[in-house]
């Protein structure tokens, strides 16, 4: 007889992760503040980037203090990638749940200092610095906040509803800038009516940034009851049981000779492994990103300059958009779990080209329906790539991975062309003298989503890579189970599926399922012998064998080892 070690390629219903609803619930709330006090943050910084202008650049040319305080907001975001390089591999080893309780808490405290920092008239131009620093926080803690949300809720979503549930992901982003924008004009309000025009630079603008101290206490409460995601702790439990089978010294030895390349965890091996999952990512997040902050960091400003609308008019204009593109998301999640993600991001692409140019036209007119009417039309391609974007960007990566792959790809493009599009915006404008000019760079990053959505894997009702299926009942388990061969979903060469040992006789073939192997006829021996209890003990244990594997095993990869 010979041994056949053999991976099970068909899945047990305890394979499946079930996820109940009332943790569902409290996972998603858990991750939506965070996005919400993420957007709040950055936004009202851009809602407020004219009146900050006056209150830390004072001496210099307006348009100069205007794009010194727009690269304040560039530089958050330039060092983005740094804290996905550190934050993302440290959520593949230590836990989702831990980085993200981590980077709410820089972020609520790093927001609310800059409410209580001196101006350019208390201490000259040094003012700037620690602004700058404090954003520089902002964007090392973001660097971890959006690509571990998504991941996390990913990870908790079933996989027929995922894009309905992560798309809340970003809803509580644009509800935060709606948010955020509905502040500035509320306190723009009330403070010009109490203490006159400059009432907004002469402390007013400290307020919407106090506001995250009570904001941030509710949003690091929720984060510390969020548990850690099914798939990373069987991931990680998986990992120790494997390391539990080496000796200490063995793990060592294996550590020393394994290359950074070819060790997860570590960004080397996410680069190697899985560099053309990171340009599809790279791709579609600049195109969303780009989008997405002109529509919302960067209007306000364009309002106000260009279009030459009054403070409060700027701030508020996006806050009726933003609120009803937001509530939108889900439903664009839900579609796409029926059509695909594919299909959603077309017409992301095609919605472009079509709308993004007359809108900046008819922003022109000036009017409040003309305003309202072209911010619509941005909306809409910015809706279709966001309601997607949560759900499809983690299901690029295996689970060893998800978190640096994400924090890696997401980071870069949002701080090398996402988070300078403000600035990049009003450069293009002042050097061209084209108002028109974000609409076109809006376009250019378009032409590469395309390309992006044509070669990328489809991954709508699909388990994610590196994961086993993730459904949200019993029941549902269980018909997975019985209809898996049917459903072209279902891939168990992308999960991990665990090992199994049968015994065959020396040249037979292996069947296709184990259960189906036929054991050579034997000699019987003289009942009431020892050998005859042992042969009852042994068919006894090779029954229940066989009955615990008629959930539909078979296998792929084998070792053999012969045995006389």
């Amino acid at each position: 007889m010979q041994k056949v070690h053999i991976r099970r390629q068909f899945l047990r219903t305890k394979d499946i992760t079930v996820v109940e609803e009332k943790t569902l619930k409290q996972a998603i709330a858990g991750t939506v503040v965070g996005n919400f006090m993420e957007w709040y943050d950055f936004g009202i910084y851009g809602y407020l980037a004219v009146t900050m202008a006056s209150v830390f650049t004072s001496g210099l040319p307006k348009s100069m203090s205007l794009i010194v305080m727009l690269l304040g907001f560039a530089v958050s975001f330039l060092v983005r990638p740094l804290g996905g390089i550190i934050l993302g591999p440290l959520g593949d080893r230590v836990g989702r749940q831990k980085v993200l309780f981590l980077t709410m808490g820089m972020m609520v405290v790093s927001t609310a200092l800059i409410g209580i920092l001196p101006t350019s008239h208390q201490i000259g131009a040094w003012a700037i610095v620690p602004l700058y620093a404090l954003q520089m926080v902002q964007g090392f803690s973001t660097g971890g906040e959006y690509s571990g949300a998504t991941t996390y809720i990913s990870e908790f979503s079933p996989d027929r509803k995922r894009g309905f549930y992560s798309a809340w992901l970003d809803m509580g982003s644009y509800i935060g800038s709606a948010f955020g924008a509905g502040m500035v004009a509320i306190t723009t309000i009330i403070a010009e009516h109490g203490w006159g025009a400059d009432a907004m630079v002469n402390g007013g603008w400290r307020i919407p940034y106090l506001l995250t101290i009570p904001l941030g206490i509710i949003a690091m409460a929720l984060r510390t009851h969020i548990p850690e995601t099914p798939q990373f702790a069987a991931h990680q439990e998986r990992q120790e049981e494997e390391q539990a089978e080496l000796s200490h010294e063995a793990r060592e030895a294996a550590w020393r000779q394994e290359s950074p390349w070819d060790r997860p965890g570590t960004m080397l091996y996410v680069i190697k492994r899985h560099w053309r999952r990171l340009l599809i990512a790279v791709a579609i997040v600049a195109a969303t990103n780009t989008a997405g902050y002109v529509l919302t960091s960067y209007m306000p400003t364009y309002l106000r300059e260009e279009v030459g609308t009054t403070p409060t008019m700027a701030a508020a204009a996006t806050v009726p958009v933003l609120t009803i593109m937001a509530l939108c998301l889900p439903l664009i999640g839900h579609l796409s779990d029926i059509i695909g993600r594919k299909p959603i991001y077309a017409i992301a692409v095609i919605s472009t080209f079509v709308l993004v140019y007359p809108a900046f036209q008819l922003l022109h007119h000036g009017t409040f329906w003309a305003i309202q009417g072209a911010l619509a039309m941005i909306a809409i391609p910015v809706a279709f790539y966001a309601g997607v974007s949560a759900s499809t960007l983690p299901a690029l990566f295996p689970t060893e991975s998800r978190f640096s792959g994400m924090g890696l790809s997401y980071n870069f493009a949002v701080s090398l062309f996402g988070g300078t599009t403000p600035l990049v915006s009003q450069a293009l404008i002042t050097f061209t003298g084209n108002h028109d000019a974000p609409g076109f760079y809006i376009m250019f990053f378009a032409i590469f989503s395309g390309i992006a959505c044509i070669v990328m894997r489809e991954s709508s009702a699909s388990p994610l890579p590196g994961s086993m299926p993730t459904v949200g009942s019993e029941e549902e388990a269980r018909e997975l189970v019985l209809t898996q061969e049917q459903n072209p979903k279902i891939d168990t060469s992308t999960m991990p599926m665990p090992m199994i040992t049968v015994e065959i006789p020396v040249g037979q073939t292996l069947p296709q399922r184990p259960e189906n192997i036929k054991l050579p006829p034997r000699k019987e021996p003289e009942a009431g012998s020892k050998d005859s209890e042992d042969s009852k003990d042994t068919e006894s244990k090779k029954s229940e064998e066989r009955t615990d594997s008629q959930s539909q095993d078979s296998g792929t990869e084998t070792d053999t080892d012969n045995k006389d």
